[in-house]
């Protein structure tokens, strides 16, 4: 009878961090986060063995915020850090987070080398379509003809189409997300995070103190799942279709998934097993000197 009544944990539960978030109140994050808990919870993983890397940016706080091994790194090096790591321990499951500034902008370059490479990680990007910590200048991907604190007259720019991109550079999963909607977006990170290779979370974030355009209201009036209107992953021609789709209607969901081959199963230094768990070769005295120099 008592197994009969017994309740399970809420998933995420065990992720539950003892430090509060300091994002604004509705910031599109905390939809992030929840999300994030509850598919690393349905996936199985436990917190010691997950590792969540971040960049610089409000969206780059959150390793602080979950139950789990972090690392807070430099502005637009989340994807670097987390290569690090993954190459270091492969048996840990990696996520990098960050803003659509820390990762479209200054770190773009590590973002496409990352998907070209297909190291087996998943990275969860913020878009809030605004630098939001340094207080609202237009970023990457803020829309043209926006008007943000740094192009007071609008924003000439085009913006940067991270699925487009991520799918020329080669990723082998990539998927769109709305913090407006946090069952989906945890189905779709439980999904990046099973994926064997690179996979890319875009999440539609709204800022909700210094971007007033996209807000989501904005976002709820032209969303749509790509899963309801039977969207082929496999079909590549298909997603980079998807990925231009923007104006009138915004697709959610796996734009492409395809099996590659991952690099930690093709590089040659991996033949002797995780290097995190290789012998050193050094004599007990070697090491102690070693030790009491880091002390």
């Amino acid at each position: 009878m008592a197994e009969a009544t017994a309740t399970k944990a809420t998933p995420g539960a065990e992720y539950k961090s003892k430090i509060s978030p300091d994002w604004c109140p509705g910031c599109g994050d905390y939809g992030v986060l929840s999300a994030l808990q509850k598919a690393a919870s349905n996936c199985g993983i436990q917190p010691k063995d997950l590792m969540v890397v971040s960049g610089i940016g409000c969206s780059s706080n959150l390793p602080g915020f979950i139950n789990s091994y972090g690392f807070h790194s430099l502005h637009g090096r989340g994807i670097a850090v987390a290569t690090g790591m993954k190459l270091g321990n492969p048996d840990l499951n990696v996520v990098a987070t960050g803003g659509d500034g820390d990762g479209f902008g200054i770190g773009v370059g590590h973002f496409i080398h990352a998907m070209r490479r297909n190291v087996n990680i998943t990275y969860i990007v913020m878009n809030n379509q605004i630098y939001g910590l340094t207080t609202g200048q237009a970023s990457p991907t803020t829309a043209r003809l926006h008007k943000t604190k740094s192009t007071p007259n609008g924003n000439f720019e085009f913006p940067f189409n991270p699925e487009g991109v991520a799918l020329m550079a080669g990723a082998s999963f990539v998927s769109r997300g709305f913090s407006g909607d946090g069952a989906h977006l945890a189905k779709i990170m439980e999904r990046a995070i099973k994926h064997k290779g690179f996979s890319l979370v875009v999440v539609m974030s709204p800022c909700v103190t210094y971007n007033k355009l996209n807000t989501y209201a904005w976002f709820r009036d032209k969303v749509y799942k790509l899963e309801d209107e039977g969207h082929d992953v496999n079909n590549f021609e298909l997603a980079v279709k998807k990925s231009m789709e923007w104006e009138n209607r915004i697709p959610l969901g796996v734009f492409y998934e395809a099996d590659k081959p991952v690099y930690e199963e093709v590089e040659p230094a991996y033949e002797f097993g995780s290097p995190a768990k290789q012998k050193l070769g050094l004599k007990s005295e070697d090491w102690n000197v070693l030790y009491d120099s880091f002390r």
